[in-house]
């Protein structure tokens, strides 16, 4: 019996049944914290209990299952992964808005960005920009990045801006792709990127805004699990953020993190990380510039 067949037959079962879910135990609890462990690397402690019921509950009814355990068992057989993507968008926080943690935008355009014009004027430097926005989540960080870069480094200068966005949710890339919002989201965006960029919405869009062409082009999606051993990312960046996602990882897995990240630095380069993260732990590589901003030391 295929894997859909016995999820369709699980499903009409449910429903005869009347779609009851048993109460999540100890033991599965840990089963399922221990498999996102393995496969993300999110570490989730038993005060996530209710977060993990309440946002597994529903899709483990629409499976046809009834308890925690089942789920936890078809996620391990399912051998296409589908099934462990779509657990791990249900679990992933996406929480997240333009111009988040403003210091590091202000630091970009106080000193970054002066500094790399100077470098480019002097011949020390490329005009080619490459960023990466690690855990981009629903897209505000990277398109807040693209609307600053192509700012202050135009391409009528010869300046070029390459930003890649990755995340490990495909739910959150669909999002980001649309690029489309809530427009009272408008309020995060300075004024001046507002008019430039964003596009408010006529008729059946009224209410909504979207990030036009010059933006949308400057930013390529990828589904990324940071937890993986290897990154599917060629070159060196001159900008990382990977902010706020760190915090969910294991010391132990943290570190290999932020290893391969750094190996991504270009010499010189800036990783970015969030407001309750240190890397104090891996100074050997990397050198801070600034509260949560960190040099490739190399």
């Amino acid at each position: 019996m295929s894997m859909s067949t016995d999820i369709a037959l699980r499903a009409s079962r449910a429903a005869a049944a009347g779609g009851r879910l048993r109460e999540i135990t100890q033991r599965e609890f840990q089963q399922l914290t221990t498999l996102i462990h393995e496969v993300a690397g999110i570490s989730l402690h038993d005060s996530k209990r209710a977060l993990v019921v309440r946002r597994l509950g529903g899709r483990i009814l629409e499976l046809g299952l009834d308890s925690f355990g089942d789920y936890h068992d078809l996620v391990r057989q399912d051998t296409s992964g589908n099934e462990m993507v779509r657990l791990l968008d249900l679990i992933a926080t996406n929480e997240t808005h333009f111009f988040r943690e403003p210091a590091h935008f202000e630091l970009l355009e106080a000193r970054v960005f002066p500094a790399w014009h100077a470098e480019a004027a002097a011949g020390r430097r490329s005009r080619k920009i490459r960023v990466w926005s690690a855990a981009c989540s629903t897209g505000q960080e990277p398109y807040s990045l693209a609307m600053q870069l192509l700012t202050h480094c135009p391409a009528t200068d010869g300046w070029t801006v390459e930003l890649l966005a990755t995340d490990i949710s495909t739910h959150a890339l669909t999002l980001a792709q649309a690029a489309t919002w809530p427009a009272d989201k408008a309020q995060e965006i300075p004024e001046r990127y507002l008019k430039r960029y964003m596009l408010r919405g006529v008729g059946d869009h009224i209410g909504r805004m979207r990030a036009g062409d010059e933006v949308r082009q400057a930013v390529r999606f990828g589904r990324l699990n940071l937890n993986d051993e290897t990154y599917p990312v060629s070159g060196q960046f001159d900008l990382i953020f990977c902010r706020n996602v760190l915090i969910y990882f294991s010391a132990e897995r943290r570190a290999a993190v932020i290893e391969r990240l750094t190996d991504r630095l270009a010499p010189g380069g800036l990783l970015f990380v969030g407001h309750a993260e240190s890397l104090h732990a891996h100074r050997s590589r990397l050198t801070p510039v600034a509260p949560t901003v960190y040099a490739h030391a190399a």
